[in-house]
């Protein structure tokens, strides 16, 4: 992007239709930058579209989850394998925040200074694990990956209320569910900078769960809904099948879920 504009909407899209990951982390940091900095206006942009795909490059190969390479803890390789799935992750992230900014346009202020912030820290992550693979020999791209987490942005790109209640606190939940047995698995391998990475990440993913949930929770109060009962509903029409569980507790209670809300989606899956 070689020209900022004044409208923050405007710039999140510029950020969002980056295909260079280098270029879109680097337009991320200006983003926020500008924001914190107020040099941005909320000028709502009309009309908003759905966007099929966003900015990313023509490598990885997109293939379904079936089909992505077996991840090892064992091996470099394998351990390589894992880390670029996480690095296809937080580049969805990236596009994910951005496209919150841009989408919802009537939310108020303290929810674009959030996402702007969810944003950077998610290029952060990108950056850091784009960097291991480049430190031992493979770029971001070199394997295949797949797409749930975009094509579930697609499915929600109408309602921010929707939007807040499966991506946060469904799709990004999950790695808080997950990092604790990667980072434990890989203590035998003593991989300093990968725990070190891995760690990190799961400490800021708490905290973007969180702003997901206090979003929510904020829409359901405004359309007068029950947050709970509401998220299940959600659940049962958008991702009927899906399995939850098992849960780190304490990670997920910090970002904002209740133990009855666990408990109800465990529910949903025996």
């Amino acid at each position: 992007m070689t020209k900022y504009t004044d409208s923050l909407f405007e710039q999140a899209l510029a950020c969002l239709k980056l295909k260079v990951p280098k270029q879109k982390v680097e337009a991320t940091y200006a983003l926020q930058d500008n924001w914190v900095n107020k040099t941005l206006k909320i000028n709502a942009l009309e009309p908003v579209v759905s966007l099929p795909v966003p900015g990313r490059p023509d490598r990885p190969e997109l293939v379904g989850p079936r089909d992505v390479p077996r991840r090892s803890f064992t091996s470099l390789k394998g351990r390589l394998t894992l880390v670029h799935a996480i690095a296809h992750i937080e580049f969805n992230a990236i596009n994910l925040a951005l496209d919150a900014v841009h989408r919802f346009q009537h939310m108020p202020e303290q929810y674009y200074t959030d996402w702007c912030l969810v944003a950077a820290e998610e290029a952060q992550h990108f950056t850091m694990l784009s960097d291991y693979l480049e430190s031992h020999g493979v770029s971001y791209g070199d394997f295949p990956a797949h797409n749930g987490l975009w094509e579930m942005a697609v499915k929600t790109d109408a309602d921010v209320l929707v939007r807040m209640a499966l991506v946060p606190r469904v799709l990004e939940a999950r790695g808080l569910d997950v990092t604790p047995g990667m980072i434990d698995k890989l203590q035998s391998t003593g991989d300093v900078q990968l725990i070190s990475i891995l760690q990190k990440i799961f400490y800021d993913e708490i905290g973007h769960v969180k702003i997901g949930t206090h979003w929510y929770q904020y829409l359901c109060r405004d359309r007068g809904l029950d947050p709970e009962q509401t998220f299940l509903e959600l659940i049962d029409k958008y991702m009927q099948g899906a399995k939850f569980g098992p849960f780190e507790i304490e990670a997920r209670i910090k970002a904002g879920f209740t133990e009855q809300e666990l408990q109800s989606l465990l529910d949903r899956t025996c």
